[in-house]
């Protein structure tokens, strides 16, 4: 596992714990991980932002700090959008899964509603996929 791996999985873990957030020093992490703090930047940016569910917040300075947000169920209509494809709405109701908002059942239900075999041959898929997980997710 790489050390941008290890990092992602570490602050996963921080948010696992039915946090509504992570916060820690960049600095410390980066110390943790024997690396420099723009390894942490980079791991941020790239992997929990918000396109992936999440809100960062940052304060520069000695007492400086980083805090992960998960941005739960607001937000998700937008980032869900007009089209979604599989890959897309599974990544979404994985983090739904992680941040115990959904069953593991009704997860593999949606999957299975959403999946590429299940709209096969559908005109416009990706535009339905998005429309059944905004539907599903607003009765959630």
């Amino acid at each position: 596992m790489g050390l941008s791996d290890r990092i992602e999985a570490f602050i996963s873990e921080l948010l696992r714990d039915d946090n509504d957030f992570a916060e820690f020093g960049r600095n410390e992490l980066a110390n943790i991980f024997g690396c420099v703090p723009s390894q942490i930047n980079y791991v941020i940016s790239t992997r929990f932002n918000e396109k992936n569910g999440y809100l960062v917040e940052s304060r520069r300075g000695g007492g400086g700090y980083i805090r992960i947000t998960r941005a739960g169920f607001s937000g998700l209509d937008e980032e869900i959008g007009k089209e979604c494809d599989f890959k897309r709405a599974e990544k979404l109701i994985n983090q739904l899964l992680d941040i115990h908002k959904i069953s593991p059942h009704l997860a593999r239900v949606i999957l299975a509603a959403v999946n590429e075999e299940s709209l096969e041959n559908v005109p416009k898929a990706d535009e339905l996929r998005a429309r059944i997980l905004k539907n599903t997710i607003s009765v959630l």
